[in-house]
């Protein structure tokens, strides 16, 4: 579903049936829906074509995503997806849960460790444009944590000359590398 601009899923939420996989996508500062436009939906297409439709399930992050939730490092995002991560394993116990998150939205997939989500909840991360890149990710052991930081990307540290321009607005392109990690 396509709303202001971006796109909205609500597989968790919607108690749809229980699948092979979850993913939790945060979008980024600014963006429309639940799912933005960036990176989370081309990383979805790209896992339900890989997958098969039927054995995945998503969901998006309602949070703000705006300016002041950037300030605040995506704290409020954070408490929202770790929500969803209870949820979704209440309802589906087997389920192997992805977080995944594009700018703003990968500071939230890192506070919702601090919201009490550990490893053994979660299978992996994958992270585009993380302003937290140099951090780890909760407790997740790095190989299960795939990060994309575009070389003239400044938000996470690539280069660049500063602000969300550049490679840091381009990460759709990393969607096929993402489904296969």
């Amino acid at each position: 579903q396509s709303t202001n601009g971006g796109t909205t899923e609500n597989g968790v939420t919607d108690k749809s049936c229980c699948t092979d996989m979850t993913v939790i996508f945060a979008r980024g500062t600014g963006e429309g829906g639940n799912m933005g436009f960036v990176a989370g939906p081309p990383m979805v297409k790209a896992i339900r074509s890989k997958l098969g439709a039927d054995r995945v399930t998503v969901q998006g992050v309602d949070y703000a995503a705006s300016a002041a939730g950037n300030a605040a490092m995506g704290g409020d995002g954070g408490k929202v997806m770790a929500s969803l991560v209870t949820q979704a394993l209440s309802q589906c116990p087997d389920t192997k849960i992805i977080l995944s998150g594009y700018s703003q939205g990968g500071m939230v997939v890192h506070n919702a460790f601090t919201q009490g989500v550990s490893a053994s909840q979660v299978s992996g991360a994958v992270l585009f444009g993380d302003p937290f890149k140099t951090q780890a990710v909760g407790d997740l052991p790095a190989s299960s944590v795939k990060q994309f930081c575009g070389t003239s990307d400044f938000i996470c540290g690539g280069g660049g000359d500063g602000g969300a321009t550049g490679s840091h607005i381009s990460y759709g392109s990393s969607a096929e590398a993402a489904a296969t990690f």
